[in-house]
């Protein structure tokens, strides 16, 4: 199974901070402006599920999931 990646639009984002609380492994702010930061955007398996909830609770909607596409040969 592969990992999801993960982006960031930080144009969209409103400094909310809700990643970072939620995923602070794969998510900070920036000191400057307060706006999202990616420290990892191929989480590893203990933080994929934090990271997930970051994405659904983000309210501007600046994390971007993107699912590996699943099917066979």
């Amino acid at each position: 199974m592969s990992a999801p990646l993960l982006s960031v639009d930080r144009e969209r984002c409103i400094g909310a901070g809700m990643c970072a609380m939620t995923a602070p492994d794969v998510f900070d702010q920036d000191p400057d402006e307060g706006l999202v930061l990616l420290l990892d955007a191929e989480p590893p398996v203990a933080h994929r599920a934090a990271a997930r909830m970051a994405a659904g609770v983000c309210p501007s909607g600046a994390i971007i999931l993107h699912e590996p596409e699943s099917g066979g040969a």
